[in-house]
């Protein structure tokens, strides 16, 4: 017997997923990562029996609950679902669904809307870390529309404003997890950060790259692509991550210069791990922007500026445009205070899900959740 439920589609910035309320999954998380993979349709490279788009940014999944901790007003979990094995990963974030977050909760009145904006306090739950999220609630009612753009999307929006106020070491408990900021790993430079995300950073120039690539251009690169894998995997056990062959994270990125005449600026290539991201992760721009603002990192090498204190706005090139991050830097003490940046969010479709009663069979397709 097919199982029913709810389901919002929406898009979060260059993503788009299911989003769902806790109370629409079932408790057991094995048993709720199943119907997930059933809902997506995985594995399967097209997902063409679920609402999954064949595409790692099509394959991912929301889940919004009443907050578990005082000082938040929601909880957000997010499950990358893989498109072509039956994996659920549930280690990272992702900024770009987290986006669709809020505006989610309070359409579901989860979260009451003020007159103008409505701050949300959003208590991821993958990492432990705390982003405020501000929405546009004109008159105290929720908008999608607006004048806002973020490139990778068409049209406008209304802005979503994403203030990362802890997500420092969130993961793996510190900022540069081995304690060094550069280091050779498999015989490359990298730098081994966790902020926002745990990532990978490399030069696009020890692989005998510009930078400026495009998505098609890396992925049929197999030799690249095998040899990032490598490094990955060794830098996952460096970073006290275990063995990360069957999770998304770290991310690896490739960085290089980006070449703009007075503005702080470098181009990166972000990996979803397997693939090049079309445009970029909206936490991973916030690590690659706050590792290029601190010396000593290769990023930083990517012409990052001279240390100082404050907001310093750094532009993230990517293949489909440009994302403006705004970091705070405390240069006594090393670290990063803050980081926010600016996204879109579409409720697309609200109604109900429809999956096979199979899902929960023992002679369903084995499942490898990655918590």
């Amino acid at each position: 017997m097919e199982t029913v439920i709810p389901c919002v589609l929406m898009r979060g910035g260059t993503s788009r997923g299911p989003f769902f309320l806790g109370d629409w999954l079932p408790a057991d998380p094995a048993e709720r990562d199943r119907l997930l993979l059933a809902a997506m349709g995985s594995p399967h490279a097209l997902q063409v029996d679920g609402l999954g788009g064949g595409n790692t940014l099509t394959s991912k999944v929301a889940i919004v609950s009443r907050p578990s901790r005082p000082d938040c007003d929601i909880d957000y979990l997010f499950a990358q679902v893989s498109v072509d094995r039956a994996t659920v990963d549930t280690r990272p974030n992702c900024g770009n669904m987290l986006s669709g977050a809020a505006p989610f909760a309070i359409d579901e009145g989860l979260v009451a809307a003020r007159n103008g904006v409505t701050p949300v306090r959003v208590h991821n739950v993958n990492t432990g870390a705390v982003i405020e999220a501000v929405v546009q609630t004109p008159d105290g009612r929720l908008t999608y529309e607006g004048d806002a753009r973020i490139d990778g999307v068409a049209g406008s929006a209304a802005p979503v404003r994403l203030n990362f106020l802890d997500a420092w070491g969130a993961v793996t408990g510190k900022l540069f997890p081995t304690g060094l900021r550069q280091e050779i790993v498999d015989g490359v430079a990298v730098t081994l950060i966790d902020a926002a995300m745990p990532m990978v950073l490399m030069r696009a120039s020890d692989f005998g790259l510009q930078g400026d690539e495009t998505p098609a251009q890396l992925d049929g690169d197999t030799a690249l692509l095998e040899r990032m894998e490598r490094i990955r995997r060794k830098a996952g056990m460096r970073m006290g991550l275990g063995d990360v062959s069957h999770s998304v994270v770290p991310k690896p990125v490739l960085l290089a210069p980006a070449g703009l005449a007075g503005v702080l600026a470098l181009r990166s290539r972000y990996f979803t791990p397997a693939a090049c991201h079309r445009a970029h992760a909206a936490t991973g721009a916030v690590g690659v922007a706050s590792a290029f603002l601190m010396p000593g990192t290769v990023a930083h090498d990517c012409g990052g500026p001279a240390v100082r204190a404050g907001f310093r706005k750094v532009r993230i090139e990517h293949p489909s445009g440009a994302m403006d991050i705004d970091v705070e830097l405390d240069p006594a003490q090393g670290v990063v205070r803050a980081a926010g940046l600016v996204r879109t969010a579409r409720k697309i479709m609200k109604g109900l899900l429809y999956v096979p009663g199979h899902y929960v069979l023992a002679g369903a397709e084995p499942l490898r959740a990655v918590a």
